[in-house]
């Protein structure tokens, strides 16, 4: 279960309105030019799942965890915003842990974002700067995602300790052990935000390859 100071720390992570939306992730997406806040949000989450669980050739693919964090994400930031109320967010939090292929998320996050993608897209359109407008979106969510991992360990860690530290003779505080789970996560998050061009660089090439394999298929038409 995540706390509430989760819930802001990811609300204040989403990114900032931007006038430039692009796909990210495995799902095919299309290069359309401008669209709202909403839409960009909206994009971002789809696209930040190991395949698009809108698509119905992926209903039945095995969910992974990097899946049931995403939701968890998009669940925190509802409840955050007061689209879920406290009984409706810890119920859906609940069912989080229970998702086993990629359809069971539709049922929790279907009437807090976009509905099912009416066909597929792709990025045979899409030019080198919109590739780096993608990758950078893919940072600040590989970002934002260590920073949610690392508040999530340390709150979680730190309630358990310190709830065993009472006893029949009242608070018997001992070796702070979280700290050793805080000072890896860190780690991570500093590891993370500090490989800014590494991240875009290798996430651009990813998209190139994967625009020139789509640009190779027979029929697709400028």
């Amino acid at each position: 279960m995540f706390s509430f100071g989760a819930t802001l720390l990811v609300r204040a992570a989403l990114p900032t309105r931007s006038t430039t939306v692009l796909p990210l992730g495995d799902a095919h997406e299309t290069w359309a030019g401008p669209h709202s806040y909403d839409e960009d949000v909206e994009q971002e989450v789809w696209s930040s799942f190991t395949h698009d669980p809108r698509d119905a050739r992926f209903t039945g693919i095995r969910a992974s965890d990097q899946d049931r964090a995403v939701v968890a994400e998009v669940l925190a930031e509802a409840y955050a915003d007061g689209r879920l109320d406290r009984d409706e967010y810890d119920e859906r939090s609940e069912r989080v842990s229970g998702i086993r292929v990629l359809g069971d998320v539709n049922g929790l996050l279907s009437d807090l974002v976009a509905p099912p993608v009416s066909g597929q897209r792709s990025l045979v359109h899409a030019s080198r700067r919109d590739l780096e407008v993608i990758a950078e979106r893919h940072y600040r969510f590989k970002r934002r995602e260590a920073a949610f991992s690392a508040l999530g360990a340390s709150l979680i860690t730190t309630a358990i300790w310190f709830a065993t530290c009472w006893g029949s003779g009242g608070f018997d505080p001992y070796f702070f052990w979280p700290g050793i789970v805080i000072a890896i996560t860190v780690v991570n998050l500093v590891r993370t935000a500090a490989s800014h061009d590494e991240i875009v660089d290798n996430e651009v090439r990813r998209l190139e390859r994967r625009r020139d394999k789509e640009q190779r298929r027979p029929g697709w038409l400028w």
